[in-house]
């Protein structure tokens, strides 16, 4: 029996205020991507993604819509019940593929296959829905604006420094353990200069940290662990430490043996006051609004990590908060500006890399 959802607001336009110079903004990110696109094509001879380039595991498994969904969150691609065939990716966020020493935030990226309905702008003609998550409940900057400064930091150090990185991120975890004794929860910014706690990837939960429609209201997404052994590895320390792979190694060594279970929830928008479209960087308090399950996505045990497997989901596919249903169109300005910066980094791998990166129609068969 499901909990009584929250009451919810529904969307309007005036919600969303785009920023004056918001094109603008939007061209310099994309620019910038391409940049570091650029140095890391030079330096490594094969086009990568200019964020989340390093992959830790690629699965295949089944998205279950929960049935019996009051109306406030049938919504969209959780109207009705069903199943769909998923590929699942995690990584870690910088453009360049370093080791896991350099701790950074954590991404998943789910992509559900065989979608029906009204298609966002670009994916017309797809049946795709995907989920782009980062195991943070919110953003790192507040504004588009924002995020383009942060970002042009970070590519100037693109494949550059690793040794001061390593001793950076060592620092940062330091910072974040007395910024989380203090408040209570993570800070997404120490976490992106390296201060993301060196734990296992399978115990984190991952979210949208930015909203979206959810049909006719608005909300954030999750995937949450829902297994005992997934849900034994959340805040688990693992040695990355002079082990540059620890990440995919410890996913690979899981998937082995195991399969998984994740829920994926909706924390809907109930106060625009305390849960703004246009600050990415605040919170969603969940006494107010909670975080709901609205379907479980399931793996059996595989191969999580191999060089074929890489060719086919890193080289092969790519996965964008824009590729999907009308209904789950993203919202505030970090998303609106990202846009265009992700169907260029599409355009630049599959050019450089000379293959095409087409969305998949049915259920893929991964290489084992």
């Amino acid at each position: 029996m499901l909990n009584q959802p929250p009451l919810a607001l529904r969307y309007d336009p005036s919600v969303e205020e785009p920023e004056t110079d918001e094109a603008e903004t939007g061209q310099a990110l994309t620019e910038t991507m391409h940049k570091i696109s650029e140095t890391t094509l030079a330096h490594g001879g094969h086009a990568i993604r200019s964020v989340h380039a390093k992959s830790h595991g690629m699965l295949e498994g089944e998205l279950e819509i929960t049935e019996g969904l009051p109306t406030v969150l049938a919504q969209g691609l959780f109207a009705k019940p069903g199943r769909y065939p998923v590929v699942i990716r995690f990584s870690t966020l910088p453009g360049d593929i370093l080791d896991d020493s350099v701790s950074t935030p954590r991404g998943l990226a789910v992509k559900i296959i065989g979608v029906d309905g009204t298609r966002l702008n670009g994916s017309e003609g797809d049946v795709t829905q995907d989920l782009v998550l980062v195991n943070g409940p919110a953003f790192g900057t507040p504004n588009a604006k924002a995020f383009l400064a942060n970002l042009k930091l970070l590519a100037a150090t693109t494949d550059k420094i690793e040794g001061v990185k390593k001793v950076m991120s060592a620092a940062m975890r330091g910072m974040q353990h007395l910024v989380e004794a203090t408040t209570g929860h993570d800070n997404a910014t120490v976490a992106t200069l390296g201060g993301q706690p060196e734990t296992h990837i399978l115990g984190e939960t991952f979210y949208s940290q930015v909203p979206l429609l959810y049909g006719d209201y608005i909300a954030k997404v999750a995937v949450a662990p829902a297994t005992p052994e997934l849900k034994a590895l959340t805040k688990a320390p693992l040695q990355v430490n002079g082990v540059p792979n620890a990440l995919r190694e410890a996913v690979v060594e899981f998937f082995a043996q195991n399969g998984g279970v994740w829920e994926v929830q909706v924390q809907l928008c109930t106060d625009l006051h305390d849960m703004p479209v246009e600050n990415a960087a605040k919170i969603w308090d969940e006494d107010k609004s909670p975080y709901i399950p609205v379907a479980t996505i399931r793996v059996e045990p595989q191969t999580a990590w191999s060089e074929a497997r890489s060719a086919a989901v890193d080289d092969g596919m790519s996965f964008s908060p824009w590729h999907g249903l009308a209904a789950h169109r993203p919202l505030g300005s970090i998303m609106r500006v990202r846009k265009q910066a992700y169907e260029m980094g599409k355009r630049f791998r599959a050019e450089h890399n000379g293959r095409m990166i087409e969305e998949p129609r049915q259920a893929p068969s991964l290489p084992s």
